[in-house]
């Protein structure tokens, strides 16, 4: 169907309300540069829904509580821009010195990859584990998470493409992937180390069910937060996770000023913000975090 999304009533005031709109409920913050390209994005879901105009989605959005809806709202926002190996020293130095320093302590080891988009990021772990000999050795439960119920459905497809091996070693790929029609399919005893779930990391309910996890990575969203979204995310995590705690972001991100309960340490080559009463994770070098007054 052709449709110019100008015919659907975009002025300065609908862009204000449906942006802040979708700040509340997603997280996601757009400056008014970048409202066109929203816009470009939500325009098939208003014609989908048989509406004449973003303020009459923005209304349908608002009153009708339509958690499907947001879902598609989510799927055409999201960035699915990841790789295997991406920021790959970060998760060998979980591998390498945080699981075995959890491990020794006889916890419960759950690692939580959030958001996980198409899955490669938690794939990278459980491939990275696997080598290493965890999954034999103590019960781990990795769990992936994403807001797209659309990455989830592709995650848990398990089927790749070409750009997605652009770093992964030649070697991880022949040993976990088989080829499928063109593209690869991961390997199917890997893929059931996973555990996969929607959460929305601005919905404190399903934040909590997987906060308490000891190792957190998430990484590669708070650059689409505001300053509020990132603070009710990390509210959260202050709250649950347990001592220590081990949070990983990506490598543009920074807690710094925006938590007073993670400390920023330098962990087999990596830094990462641990919840460590101590003070002293495992062979870490200690950065002072802060909040601004």
């Amino acid at each position: 169907m052709q449709y110019r999304v100008d015919s659907l009533g975009i002025t300065g005031g609908v862009t204000q309300v449906l942006r802040d709109l979708i700040h509340q409920r997603l997280g996601l913050y757009y400056d008014a540069t970048q409202f066109d390209q929203v816009a470009d994005r939500l325009a098939p879901l208003i014609v989908a829904r048989g509406l004449g105009s973003f303020m009459d989605y923005y209304y349908f959005l608002k009153y009708a509580e339509d958690h499907d809806e947001w879902s598609k709202v989510m799927d055409a926002l999201a960035v699915h821009e990841t790789y295997f190996w991406r920021e790959v020293d970060q998760l060998r130095a979980i591998v390498s010195h945080v699981v075995p320093e959890l491990a020794a302590r006889g916890r419960p080891l759950k690692i939580w990859s959030v958001p996980c988009a198409t899955g490669e990021e938690p794939l990278t772990l459980a491939m990275l584990l696997d080598d290493a000999g965890w999954f034999g050795r103590v019960p781990i439960e990795l769990v992936a998470s994403d807001a797209s119920r659309d990455a989830i459905a592709r995650a848990e497809r398990g089927v790749y493409g070409q750009r997605s091996f652009r770093n992964l070693p030649p070697a991880m790929k022949e040993k976990h992937f088989v080829a499928h029609d063109g593209q690869w399919k991961i390997d199917p005893d890997l893929q059931r180390r996973i555990t996969y779930d929607i959460v929305n990391l601005v919905a404190e309910h399903e934040v909590s069910r997987h906060a308490s996890a000891p190792v957190i990575v998430c990484r590669n969203v708070f650059i689409y937060f505001s300053d509020e979204s990132i603070r009710r995310t990390m509210n959260v995590f202050e709250r649950a996770m347990p001592v220590p705690g081990y949070l990983c972001v990506g490598a543009s991100e920074s807690l710094l000023r925006r938590s007073i309960t993670f400390e920023l340490q330098e962990i087999g080559g990596a830094f990462m913000y641990v919840k460590d009463a101590t003070g002293s994770g495992p062979n870490a070098t200690r950065f002072q975090v802060g909040r601004a007054s």
